[in-house]
Formats: structure tokens, C-alpha cells, sequence
């Protein structure tokens, strides 16, 4: 695995455009599986976990190919159904497939999928949903098969809990599915609405979109689409997050003003500042000095669980105490451990983390647990003096593009090895 190499103490200075987002093109990659023809996705982000998901599905029969960051993928000669053990155990987003095999080849073979070890992530109610469709579900040790006597078949789902996955995978699934199909209690978040709108491009008919109640009526065929591929959320909360706790000035080209609003509501918390005009965020976080005294992560449009550990180390700079609630994901609170090895002042216990702000933070090595603590590491290091060397920065690459050169460009000194 590779490494980071951070030198602190400096605040970040310049300007950096935000890359296209994991979250919505892992689905929209999933989504070509249904057409049988060719669909381009601009703005598409070169980073781990979409090559990761291009690989499967050229071992399916699909062929891809990358012009720049526009990403071309056609399903015409699509013939396999089974995802390799491996490949599933990387990466999380690889039970999008289900859905969209079901719908394509009407079988799919697949180990239970991977990602971060973030705590419980059960896809109970992806099956539900494919069960409630017709399908056909065996498990067998670590191996899930879903098959369709003739086809999957329109009907009503009410999701028991919101469910981001789920929510998707009845997407994918209800696209070519015989008759009408009502999705209730559908999650909000953003991805969702961009998996719509992008489906939509192809010729399906969704109605609803943006609300919690999605109406799909099915296709028998969709048409060749080309789409951008909207900037990521996280990685703007995730650059801002970084100028505040190096009390940097920043400029974030092409941000999802829209989808970072509770991000931006703890930074002015924190006494930050910013305006955005064009699409051109511009964050003045020299006056960050104000701990935010209690966060807690909900479902969109609340706090999101992917800032979580990003803020615990921005706390860490400021003077006070604060605490954090992580509501979505029970064992996402690791990185506080992590944080530690750096002089954070940190007590977690279940659910909760306590922070005691405003302490020196020095340079250590310390280990990536997960995607997004690593990312919070770096923004720790940033904030610290002396040397800081991040190990399993692989668990990086997988959601930030050239994050070294992006944050070398606003005046880090930073170095992948």
C-alpha cells in the first residue's frame, strides 16, 4: 500500500476545481449495464474505486474506454452475470450490479460485497427488493444468486428504513421491469436524483425524482446517452474542511452549492467564511476559532457520515470541547485513534466522540483505516507541525483524484510514495 507524506503548519492558499463525483458515477456505471449500446459519462473521476468498477464490467463484455475524463462504455456483447469474488470484495458499490443484471440478463452471481470496514452494512433490503420483484434469491456462504423465473415485475416497495444502496438498486432494478413500480421512503440524497436524471438521458421513465416517493414505469429499451458527471460533495466539504483547520483562504471551482449546505453551516459555526458566485467558492477560514459544541450525521440533507472523521480533526484545532454523534454508521469512529498518535485529545464511546480542541498537533505515523479517515488524517496532518507519514493511502486514492497534486497546488508540501 502506498504512502502519504505531509510536512504542517502552513494554511492552504490558491485555488483547486472539484473533481466528479464517486458517488454518482459508481451508479451511473452500473446503470450502462441495462442499455445495449453506448453511453459516455463526462467529468468522470479517475480515481480507484471507478477502475475498480470499469474492470468488472469488462469482465462481463463490456468495452470501455477513456478519452481524458470522459469515460465511453459499451454493454452491446454483454454476456457474463457473475461478479468475481475478488472484485466484489473491494469495493462496496459493486451490489449496484445487481440491479441492473437482474434487469439485462434476468441472473446475477456475486460475493457479498466489499469497501470499508465502517461497521454493519447489510444489503437485506437490496434482496427484499429484488425478491418483492420476482427474483429468485439463494445464499451460499459468502455467494448471493438472484435469478428471474421470466422477468422482474413492477409492484409497490416501501423501504422500512431510507437506504441510499437499496433505494438505487430498486432504481436499476424497476428501469425494465414489466408494469409500474412505486418506491416509498426513498433516500434523498443527491446521487440518487443524478442516477434519475442520467437514466432519464437513456429513455427511462422515472417520475418523482427528488422526492421520497419514485414512480418508474418500465422499458423494454433504452437509448444511447451522453452525461456530466456533477462534482463531489465531499471532496468540496473535504478541501473547505482542510483550509479551516490550517486556517487557509481557498477557492473551490465547479462546488455542489446546493449539496454542501449543512457542510457549510458547521464551517460558519466555526466562524469561516464564505461567498460563492458562478459556481467559484471562495473561503476565508482565517478566522476559524469557535468549536462547534455537538454534530451529529443524518441522512441528506443532514450532516453527512463521509465528513465525520474530516471534522473530528478540524475540532481538534480549535480551543474547547465538542462532540460528535455518528448516527449512520456505528463503527466509523476509528480514526479517532488514529487522530490520537497526532496529540488529539479524543474519548469516544459507542456512538459519540468527545473533543477537546485547541492542542498542539505533531507530526506522527499513523494508518488509514477507510477512505474518508484517511482523507481526515491528511487534513490532520495539514494542521500539524513537523512530519506526518500516512500509511494504507491507497484507502485514499479510492475517492480523491490526484489529491497530492491538488493539495500541493494550494502550497501543501505533500508527497506519494
Amino acid at each position: 500500500m502506498s504512502e502519504m507524506i505531509l510536512e504542517g503548519g502552513r494554511p492552504l492558499l490558491g485555488c483547486v476545481r472539484i473533481q466528479g463525483s464517486k458517488n454518482a458515477a459508481l451508479p451511473m456505471m452500473a446503470a450502462a449495464v441495462l442499455h445495449e449500446g453506448e453511453v459516455a459519462l463526462h467529468n468522470c473521476p479517475r480515481i480507484a474505486d471507478v477502475f475498480s468498477m470499469e474492470r468488472i464490467l469488462r469482465s462481463l463484455g463490456a468495452e470501455t474506454c477513456w478519452e481524458d475524463h470522459t469515460l465511453r462504455i459499451c454493454c452491446r456483447n454483454l454476456h457474463g452475470f457473475e461478479i468475481d469474488r475478488e472484485d466484489a470484495a473491494s469495493m462496496r458499490s459493486s451490489v449496484m450490479l445487481m440491479g441492473s443484471l437482474l434487469g439485462r440478463q434476468g441472473c446475477v452471481r456475486i460475493a457479498y460485497p466489499g469497501g470499508c470496514t465502517i461497521g454493519a452494512r447489510p444489503i437485506d433490503l437490496h434482496l427484499k427488493v429484488f425478491q418483492t420483484m420476482g427474483a429468485r434469491v439463494e445464499e451460499q456462504g459468502d455467494l448471493l444468486e438472484a435469478r428471474t423465473p421470466d422477468c422482474l415485475w413492477g409492484t409497490r416497495i416501501c423501504f422500512p428504513i431510507s437506504s441510499v444502496g437499496a433505494t438505487e438498486n430498486g432504481i436499476l432494478a424497476a428501469v425494465k421491469a414489466r408494469g409500474t413500480t412505486l418506491l416509498e421512503n426513498c433516500a434523498l440524497e443527491p446521487e440518487i436524483t443524478h442516477l434519475c436524471h442520467f437514466l432519464q438521458a437513456m429513455g427511462a421513465e422515472i417520475g418523482g425524482i427528488g422526492t421520497r416517493r419514485l414512480r418508474i414505469r418500465g422499458v423494454r429499451i433504452l437509448r444511447d446517452a451522453q452525461f456530466w458527471v456533477p462534482p463531489d460533495r465531499i471532496v468540496a466539504g473535504t478541501y473547505l474542511y482542510a483550509a479551516a483547520a490550517t486556517r487557509g483562504k481557498v477557492e473551490l471551482l465547479d462546488v455542489p452549492l446546493g449539496e454542501i449546505a449543512s457542510i457549510l453551516r458547521v464551517y460558519e459555526k466555526m466562524g469561516g467564511q464564505w461567498e460563492c458566485n458562478g459556481g467559484k467558492l471562495k473561503a476565508d477560514a482565517s478566522g476559524v476559532r469557535r468549536m462547534v459544541e455537538y454534530t451529529r450525521t443524518q441522512c441528506y440533507p443532514g450532516f453527512p457520515t463521509d465528513m465525520q472523521s474530516v471534522l473530528m480533526a478540524v475540532l481538534l484545532t480549535i480551543p474547547g470541547k465538542g462532540r460528535i454523534r455518528e448516527e449512520i454508521f456505528e463503527d466509523r469512529l476509528k480514526t479517532a485513534g488514529e487522530l490520537k498518535k497526532l496529540g488529539g485529545r479524543i474519548h469516544t464511546a459507542g456512538r459519540d466522540a468527545w473533543i477537546i480542541g485547541g492542542g498542539p498537533l505533531t507530526g506522527a505515523r499513523v494508518e488509514a483505516r477507510d477512505l474518508r479517515g484517511g482523507a481526515a488524517l491528511a487534513v490532520a496532518a495539514l494542521a500539524a507541525s513537523g512530519t506526518t507519514v500516512i500509511g494504507n493511502a491507497g484507502f485514499v486514492e479510492r475517492g480523491y483524484e490526484a489529491i497530492d497534486a491538488d493539495l500541493a497546488g494550494l502550497g501543501a508540501r505533500i508527497e506519494m510514495r
